[in-house]
């Protein structure tokens, strides 16, 4: 062999061993992003949940001061309704999202005592009915102060708005012969919150995981909120999961103003929660 045939297959050893290099750096690099990779990648998420909530709280009338229990006086119980969530999360961090929840329930029951409710009196005895709106919708902003592998911390701020509607109806009074009497009240809430969410990889597959948040905020002389929801989660394809889990959906207190006509109201829902999660 020349010299031009040994510098030719110097030259050729060089080049192999340079794309070898260069494949293997590539690959290093590349299973490197890939074990970087968060397990709750996504950039749009629906949560939606059947949520069986047990609400207590009470209607306070402004003109009279009179404060009515939905337990004991109206007789509300435990009903199915349903909470969800939309998430968008537009880089790594920052996500911008939309809650919202239904509450409304009628009830028909005989008093057991007298109510004075907006200027209207139910007599004790009195067949009547007895319907609260309270829908909830809530945009939304979260900063995940950490973001690592397995889990994230993040920061919520949201807007709550609560329309909340209260009627009483009775067809049938004792001591007004037999007088259609009915009373409405209206109340909205919007009210600012803040809190941390969590979610937590057990295992170091995105296999199951744990989620919770706590929102809260104090307003002082107009009242206060809180809101909790903790669950499991297991993963059953990359864009599903299923969920399962306890939630204190709201602890609204709105303290009644006889200036301001405003009703007071204090109403928390809580209860069991099951729903499914999908991610795109």
């Amino acid at each position: 062999m020349n010299s031009f045939d040994s510098r030719t297959g110097w030259m050729t050893g060089l080049r192999l061993l340079l794309i070898l290099i260069i494949l293997t750096a590539t690959a290093v690099v590349s299973l490197h992003a890939q074990t970087d990779t968060d397990f709750d990648e996504y950039k749009v998420r629906i949560d939606g949940f059947w949520f069986y909530s047990n609400p207590t709280g009470t209607l306070q009338d402004a003109t009279t001061g009179d404060i009515i229990s939905l337990h004991k006086d109206l007789a509300f119980s435990s009903y199915s309704t349903f909470t969800g969530k939309l998430d968008w999360k537009f880089t790594r961090k920052n996500h911008l999202y939309l809650v919202g929840a239904s509450f409304n329930q009628s009830r028909q029951t005989v008093l057991q005592r007298t109510i004075m409710f907006h200027g209207q009196t139910f007599n004790v005895g009195v067949l009547t009915r007895a319907n609260l709106s309270a829908p909830l919708i809530a945009p939304g902003y979260q900063y995940d102060i950490f973001r690592r592998r397995r889990w994230h911390l993040g920061l919520a701020v949201q807007f709550n708005l609560y329309n909340t509607k209260a009627s009483l109806f009775a067809a049938a009074q004792v001591n007004t012969n037999n007088q259609v009497i009915s009373a409405r009240k209206s109340l909205l809430a919007p009210i600012p919150v803040a809190g941390p969410q969590a979610r937590f990889y057990l295992t170091n597959s995105p296999r199951v995981f744990v989620e919770g948040n706590l929102y809260g905020m104090y307003f002082f002389g107009y009242g206060n909120y809180v809101s909790t929801s903790d669950n499991v989660g297991v993963t059953l394809t990359k864009h599903l999961s299923v969920n399962a889990g306890y939630q204190l959906g709201s602890r609204l207190n709105v303290n009644v103003d006889s200036k301001k006509d405003r009703l007071g109201l204090s109403l928390t829902q809580k209860g069991p929660i099951v729903g499914a999660e999908v991610s795109f």
